[in-house]
């Protein structure tokens, strides 16, 4: 019996979280890394072993040597519009997943997005499009982030509360029950959010 090859992965984007998910991808063994794709190309020509193939400016050229990708960036802003880019250039967005994550079977977690090691999704937890959920961070049972929110180190979410659109909760931030957060907000590090 002959073996599925795996699905090729572009990761967009060669600085710390990029490199962080690629690892996560071989912890996982879910995809085979077929190299990244960051701005500072061609300055930089190698990252962890695999190619910098180039630059973000024509994502397409890059279909030969992957089926899937997902953008490994920060800027919640910058990771949407690269998200659409490749959804425009024909890729299926990857969603990665530490093997050392938590996931509840009934967390339902959107395409383009990033679980990392120790990170915690509760039951009936919702995650959209292209969000981060770093390492440590819990999103408690039946809370939700939006499409491109983003949980830095660390970062609580208790049940039933709600990270907005394009928000981000910086290392250690927490959300109380049931606390709503809006679309492109930014918890700093450390700051708590309660019910008023």
């Amino acid at each position: 019996m002959t073996r599925a090859r795996m699905l090729r992965l572009l990761v967009v984007g060669a600085g710390g979280h990029g490199r962080s998910v690629a690892e996560a991808v071989l912890a996982g063994g879910t995809y085979e890394v077929a190299g990244f794709v960051d701005d500072a190309a061609p300055g930089i020509v190698q990252v962890g072993g695999y190619p910098v193939l180039g630059t973000t400016d024509d994502v397409s050229a890059y279909r030969a040597q992957a089926e899937v990708a997902i953008v490994a960036m920060g800027n919640n802003v910058l990771r949407e519009a690269l998200c659409n880019k490749l959804l425009a250039a024909g890729f299926e967005l990857a969603t990665v997943v530490h093997p050392r994550a938590i996931v509840s079977p009934s967390a339902v977690v959107g395409p383009g997005s990033a679980i990392m090691a120790g990170a915690v999704l509760g039951s009936e937890s919702r995650l959209g499009l292209g969000v981060i959920v770093n390492c440590g961070a819990v999103v408690d049972h039946d809370a939700q982030v939006l499409d491109y929110g983003h949980l830095g180190v660390n970062a609580s979410m208790s049940g039933g509360s709600v990270l907005g659109r394009s928000a981000w909760m910086q290392a250690g931030s927490a959300l109380s029950y049931g606390v709503k957060v809006g679309v492109g907000v930014v918890l700093q590090a450390g700051m708590a959010m309660s019910a008023s």
